[in-house]
């Protein structure tokens, strides 16, 4: 299989991009509109690009040095889409799911591959509704590149408790900090991969999936965590969208110190825990209930552990990496979501106040454009100070 993991002129080792995908809504009533492509065209940087459904726009940074550059061309490309969607009369704004959408009520967007994708998937293609987060890292070495993947498999339920931002589904409170997850798990060739322990391994399994017609490329994998062979880069895919711009490049830096650490373990030669699939399933799901104020299995000891003190312990690990990389800054959001709760529970905060899913929106909305204040002047915005309990 061809691939990228390759050192080149010019390019950086650890390199980051990261993907948002956002929601086009209307500002009076905040509800989804199939505008995409009055809203596609050049872009400052980086790219904008159509999702599955019509109501749907994914912003892609360059790959850059280090979070802070990708905070920059993040920040330019949300701007974009917003003054895009603002010449229309419409807006933007960014979380794991809207809170009271229908996707019966979606159109599908106008390319060949999604129309594929809802022939061969039907019903589970067609409600998948959702708004996620992906965040690549460039790697060198084929190999390399799978140690890493197997080895995030370990880190995925804690990234995804503290991206934590999709509490609503179809107007309803779910009692869930994800309901992005278990909807998604209806699609084929996703959640927690299998160790495929080498490149050799990978490509075989990747190219016999090809041969048999079960899919046409790598993409059609849309495991947490992939090798990219296109881009050459390690594709962490199990955070719930952002509402904060801050929280996106937290995520994202602990992502890159994550790999970075990996890599060096690579280099030792040393193997990685073999840890059962069920059971980082497990911290998965217990990840997508409780985000943040839960337990999960902490795997070395199979004791339980506080899902945010293991975040606290991981976050003082990986500090030097992120140092190294030059992401230290924006790792210190790591911290920001840990004192301040996850966009679930600002978004449920939110609502419990009145009971006012639109109320919900434009907290979404004002946050995601960058307004901090209130709209109406009625609950407190979405970044406002700890509330936490």
């Amino acid at each position: 299989m061809e691939h990228a993991f390759r050192a080149a002129p010019g390019r950086t080792p650890f390199s980051i991009g990261i993907e948002e995908e956002l929601m086009i809504v209307d500002p009076a009533g905040y509800g989804l509109v199939s505008a995409i492509e009055r809203l596609l065209g050049e872009a400052p940087v980086g790219e904008v690009k159509p999702e599955l459904m019509e109501s749907v726009l994914e912003i892609a940074t360059d790959p850059v040095r280090d979070a802070a550059a990708a905070g920059d061309q993040l920040r330019a490309l949300r701007r974009h889409v917003a003054d895009r969607a603002g010449e229309q009369g419409l807006t933007i704004a960014s979380a794991g799911t809207h809170p009271f959408a229908l996707w019966e009520d979606q159109r599908i967007a106008a390319r060949d591959r999604y129309r594929d994708l809802v022939r061969e998937l039907r019903f589970v293609a067609r409600q998948e509704l959702l708004f996620g987060l992906h965040v690549h890292v460039g790697i060198d070495d084929p190999d390399q590149a799978i140690h890493v993947a197997d080895g995030m498999r370990v880190h995925l339920p804690i990234l995804l408790a503290l991206s934590a931002n999709s509490p609503f589904w179809r107007g309803d409170r779910t009692g869930l900090a994800s309901t992005r997850t278990p909807i998604f798990r209806a699609f084929p060739r996703i959640g927690i991969p299998p160790a495929y322990g080498s490149w050799d391994a990978y490509a075989r399994e990747i190219d016999f999936m090809v041969r048999s017609g079960v899919m046409s490329d790598p993409t059609y994998v849309w495991h947490d965590v992939r090798p990219h062979p296109r881009f050459g880069t390690v594709e962490v895919r199990v955070c719930d969208g952002q509402t904060r711009v801050e929280d996106t490049l937290a995520i994202a830096a602990l992502v890159q110190a994550m790999v970075h650490e990996l890599a060096a373990h690579h280099e030792t030669g040393d193997p990685l825990g073999d840890y059962p699939h069920q059971l980082l399933d497990e911290n998965k799901y217990l990840a997508a209930i409780h985000g943040l104020d839960g337990e999960l299995v902490d795997l070395p000891s199979s004791d339980r552990i506080r899902t945010r003190d293991l975040a606290r312990r991981l976050l003082d690990r990986l500090r030097e990496h992120a140092q190294e990389l030059g992401s230290e800054r924006e790792l210190d959001g790591v911290a920001d979501i840990l004192e301040r709760g996850t966009g679930a529970d600002r978004q449920v905060l939110v609502h419990d106040a009145n009971r006012d899913l639109e109320e919900v929106m434009s907290e979404i909305v004002a946050a995601t454009i960058g307004d901090r204040r209130p709209a109406g002047g009625g609950a407190p915005p979405l970044d406002a100070p700890p509330f936490r309990p």
